[in-house]
């Protein structure tokens, strides 16, 4: 038998693509799965279509993975994002491919895309150590006192992606939220969740700890709902969610979520542009220290 004819009766691998949640890829709890198809309509693979309690699942790996996250040094979260986008920049072509089938794109614009997603991630990590004094420091008091004011992280965030920018959009809304310690749970694009069903691979073989970042995929409005509504998650970015949806999650999330990020107009939003601060600073609060100035009793210390 010839070289040829052996490489014609081989079987293709097809990947099984899974959840990621604590660190670990499990199936959908309800064993669901979708079809994922390219910009023609042919077949790419199957995926995950997660549940409610799947979304649960990750909200309570979120939560557990937030203390040791959110207490990190703001430089070892920057060492640690670096870290991803070097295992980014080495699995470089199996992005590429994976947006240009997502998106309809040629390889050369697939390949600036997934270039300029790369640096979005290290942009982000840069900022892990500057952001505190960009938005913190001391306020001026007119009195005998002085204080300082300090960012931290809100907490557990829903993250629903965008859904037309499968990769540079999901980085985008990502790297801001655990870049300022918060924890977040993903919902990937409902269309093209190939892309970030593979960043999540590349999070669990780099450095980023189980938990503090949790993948999703399936039903946008299905998964959204109960992370809107749920008592344990602290914010929500509806990035990816269209008008209506946003509206429904917006009521679901006023009893008990502190901050709503609202969805930008589609036609307004260029991923491409270089970001500010905004998507960092939408997920922080700010803690303010009081401390009286002058002598201190007996110690006769003095600030």
């Amino acid at each position: 038998m010839s070289e040829k004819e052996k490489t014609e009766q081989r079987l293709s691998v097809f990947k099984t693509y899974k959840l990621y949640v604590g660190g670990k890829f499990p199936r959908s709890e309800s064993g669901r799965v979708y079809e994922v198809t390219d910009s023609k309509g042919n077949w790419l693979a199957n995926a995950p279509l997660s549940s409610r309690k799947d979304a649960r699942d990750a909200v309570v790996a979120a939560r557990k993975a937030f203390g040791a996250w959110s207490g990190a040094t703001a430089y070892n979260r920057g060492q640690v994002l670096y870290r991803v986008a070097e295992m980014l920049e080495g699995r470089r072509d199996q992005f590429v491919r994976e947006v240009a089938d997502a998106e309809g794109l040629s390889k050369a614009k697939a390949a600036a895309q997934v270039d300029a997603t790369i640096d979005r991630w290290v942009w982000y990590a840069g900022w892990t150590d500057k952001i505190a004094q960009v938005v913190g420091g001391g306020n001026p008091v007119a009195g005998p006192f002085f204080n300082l004011s300090s960012p931290e992280p809100t907490g557990v965030v829903a993250v629903l992606a965008p859904q037309e920018s499968s990769f540079l959009g999901l980085v985008s809304v990502l790297a801001p939220v655990i870049a300022t310690g918060n924890t977040a749970v993903v919902v990937a694009s409902e269309k093209s969740p190939l892309p970030a069903l593979s960043l999540a691979e590349v999070l669990a073989t780099s450095d980023v700890p189980g938990g503090v970042v949790n993948v999703l995929s399936g039903r946008t409005a299905e998964i959204a709902a109960p992370l809107a509504a749920h008592q344990d998650v602290n914010a929500i970015d509806l990035a990816g969610a269209d008008e209506v949806l946003a509206k429904e999650l917006e009521i679901a999330a006023a009893d008990n979520l502190k901050r709503v990020l609202r969805p930008q107009p589609v036609d307004n939003v260029d991923w491409a542009a270089t970001p500010g601060i905004e998507r960092m600073t939408a997920f922080l609060e700010t803690k303010t220290v009081w401390h009286p100035t002058g002598s201190l009793g007996a110690s006769g210390s003095s600030y």
